[in-house]
Parts: C-alpha cells; sequence; structure tokens
C-alpha cells in the first residue's frame, strides 16, 4: 500500500475502497471482502444509505479501528452549522463508531449559498478532536477560492470525478498549489468505456495487466488518491493488485491526452439537488 501525508500531517491510504451504490447488506459483504484483500481505506455518506453495513463490517473485522480510515460525508439537504453537526452524530450512529477519519462536504449546491457555513461546522469538529481531518467533495476552484478565504482549516483533500476521459488538469494544479490532495471518484469511468480504448488496452497487455489496473495506477502515479468500488469478490483483488508495476512517463502523457472533458455525473456548479 502507498500512503500520503495530508496537509495537516495526516497519513492515509492512497487506495481506498468506494461503497457508492452499494445496499446496505451488500456493502457489509463487500466491505468485509475488501479488508480481508488488504484495503484500510472505506469511503461512504450519508445518502449512499450503506453505513450501517460498513460500520458492521468493520465491528466484525479483526483489524484494530486506528489501522481503519473511514470517509463519510454530509449530504446537500443537511447542510447549515447546526444540521452538518447533527447529520455527523447520526452518521456516527450508524457507523457505530467513536469518530471518523475524515469528514467531507458532499456537494457545494452553490444555489443554496451554504458550504461555507456548512465547512465552519466541520472545522468545529476538527477543532473538537471529533474527526481527524476535514475536506470538501465536486468543488470547483471558485468554491475552493470561497473556502481558503473565509475558513480557517484548509481542505485535505477534494474528491472529485476523475478519470481518462475527465483528467481535471486545471483543478488538479490548483489544488497541488495549495497543498490540497485530489481524490477520485469514478475513477474507472464507472466501467465506462474509457477501459476499452485502444491506448489503455494496448498499455495493459503490455504490462500483462487489466485495463483497470493501468487505470488506477496511472492514477497513482500521478499522485491522485483514489477509491474504486465493486461488490464482485475478484475485481476487489484486482483493483487492490496495482503496487507491483509502474507506468512510463511516456505511458502516462499518452493516457492524459485521452481527456474529452466528459463527465458521467452532474456539474458541480450547476449541481442544486437536496
Amino acid at each position: 500500500m502507498n500512503f500520503v501525508v495530508l496537509n495537516n500531517g495526516l497519513k492515509m491510504p492512497q487506495l481506498g475502497f468506494g461503497v457508492w451504490r452499494v445496499e446496505d447488506e451488500k456493502a457489509e459483504f463487500a466491505v468485509a471482502k475488501a479488508l480481508e484483500v488488504g484495503y484500510r481505506s472505506i469511503d461512504t455518506a450519508m445518502i449512499y444509505n450503506n453505513e450501517n453495513g460498513v460500520g458492521n463490517a468493520i465491528k466484525k473485522s479483526s483489524i484494530p479501528r486506528e489501522e481503519i480510515f473511514i470517509t463519510t460525508k454530509v449530504w446537500n439537504s443537511d447542510q447549515g452549522y447546526e444540521n452538518t453537526l447533527k447529520a455527523y452524530e447520526e452518521s456516527l450512529e450508524r457507523l457505530g463508531l467513536e469518530y471518523v477519519d475524515l469528514y467531507l462536504v458532499h456537494w457545494p449546491t452553490p444555489q443554496y449559498d451554504q458550504y461555507v457555513e456548512t465547512y465552519k461546522a466541520l472545522e468545529k469538529l476538527y477543532h473538537d478532536g471529533r474527526v481527524k481531518a476535514i475536506g470538501v467533495c465536486n468543488f470547483d476552484i471558485d468554491h475552493l477560492e470561497r473556502l481558503l478565504q473565509e475558513c480557517d482549516v484548509k481542505p485535505v483533500l477534494n474528491q472529485i470525478e476523475c478519470h481518462p476521459y475527465l483528467v481535471q488538469t486545471e483543478l488538479k494544479e490548483f489544488c497541488a498549489k495549495h497543498d490540497i490532495f485530489i481524490e477520485a471518484w469514478s475513477p474507472l469511468q464507472q466501467g465506462g468505456e474509457v477501459l476499452n480504448h485502444e491506448v489503455i488496452q494496448k498499455i495493459a497487455e503490455q504490462h500483462n495487466k487489466t485495463t483497470a489496473q493501468v487505470v488506477l495506477r496511472w492514477h497513482l502515479q500521478n499522485n491522485t488518491i483514489v477509491i474504486p468500488k465493486s461488490v464482485t469478490p475478484v475485481r476487489i483483488e484486482e483493483n487492490f493488485n496495482v503496487f507491483d508495476f509502474e507506468l512510463t512517463a511516456e505511458e502516462i502523457t499518452e493516457i492524459n491526452r485521452l481527456d474529452r472533458n466528459e463527465r458521467k455525473g452532474p456539474n458541480p456548479s450547476e449541481f442544486n439537488l437536496r
């Protein structure tokens, strides 16, 4: 496992396990399998409706709690200072944990203009020692600039959609400049057509790896934290086996050139669902 050191000094596994769109019962099985394989970072959220399952898997595991890095998120309808503090307590209860390692604002929902206030609630949780780190998801540069101007604690990371068809170069450069890590959701384009691209296929053949392993390796070598999701045991293992090969600089450049600025998910500046 590779680890990164966040801007507050906290160490985080660079490869984690995501459970978006995994039903609660299946989440317990999938997380248990992931922990057995060697994953030590689990990413969930209130809106995924599987915090119970994630918590059960952790509870039943023989792995010490301090060795598992747990992320969850405050949903859009819970934004606002007091609402966020309450939402955190409810997430802890569902997870059955005394703390989470990383708490994130799920979307900025700019129409409601509450993300600064919401983030300030995260700062309180951080200052009170209730969470080990705080950050954001799906924040564009203008959203991040407001946080940096109006808040005290710099986000440790920005979790965004990122894959070879959406490289996010400008946002990555901004975050790197401010010592904010990028964490990629949908790192494999949700199993989309990028995995069948001839460039990815050619590189996979050269390394005797799957196309998914090549894309995950591309993320890791670009200094991106990555959280692939699967409920299939063989895929859970496959996605973890990416530390025994390296892409060349030329191969990374080839993959970077596939960028189409093409999203699978919504545009953060326009997404205001509650």
